[in-house]
């Protein structure tokens, strides 16, 4: 999200946010929007919101601004990092930042949305993977937003993946759940966020931890 993405909300950090928490090992590959970026502190952003509610033990290391191929460089490697955690399930959450540089890049967007989630799921043949549809934070969409959310649930149905449709528009309509800087939510847009995310789960099989 250009240079904003940069924010980091105070003490926001990467990793298990879940201490005690006994349930299946989950991470969370994805970007700003799972980091928790805006969120006032990582207990208030939707994935450890979720992780939390379903004993789960959530490894969360996010980078703000990640993409597809945004920000790739210098020595980041989600996917390793995920694989090395060798979670039970795990959950991709990305694509927003790829809108930014569709115009120049896109057949290599799809490339390596291909690339990852055949590498995650080669490398991790037991987990059980969620795919979610690439977050949007605005209510004006561009073209590219439908085309790489396409790319990404097609990734998912070939592979065999759960998908999550419809979180691209989970926010939509709501500036009051929005953070100061205009781009990332707030903790109560987190909170809905997890609402929807909850909501997804039950009708994929996975009912909260009684």
């Amino acid at each position: 999200m250009a240079a904003a993405t940069i924010l980091i909300a105070a003490g926001l950090t990467a990793g298990c946010a879940s201490p005690g928490a006994t349930g299946p090992k989950v991470a969370f590959y994805g970007d700003s929007y799972t980091l928790g970026t805006g969120a006032s502190s990582p207990a208030m952003r939707w994935s450890t919101i979720v992780s939390k509610a379903r004993n789960w033990q959530e490894f969360n290391p996010s980078v703000n601004g990640l993409g597809f191929i945004n920000n790739r460089g210098a020595g980041i490697d989600l996917p390793g990092q995920v694989i090395e955690n060798d979670p039970d399930i795990v959950f991709v959450t990305m694509g927003l930042n790829d809108n930014f540089s569709y115009d120049r890049d896109a057949q290599r967007i799809h490339d390596q949305i291909d690339t990852d989630i055949d590498r995650l799921v080669d490398a991790l043949p037991d987990a059980r993977f969620i795919v979610v549809e690439p977050f949007w934070y605005t209510d004006e969409r561009p073209e590219s937003v439908e085309v790489i959310i396409g790319w990404v649930r097609d990734a998912a149905a070939r592979v065999d993946a759960d998908y999550i449709p419809g979180a691209s528009r989970w926010i939509e309509g709501h500036p009051e759940w929005m953070a100061f800087d205009g781009l990332h939510p707030n903790d109560e847009g987190y909170a809905a966020m997890a609402v929807q995310m909850e909501k997804a789960l039950v009708d994929l099989g996975l009912p909260p931890t009684q």
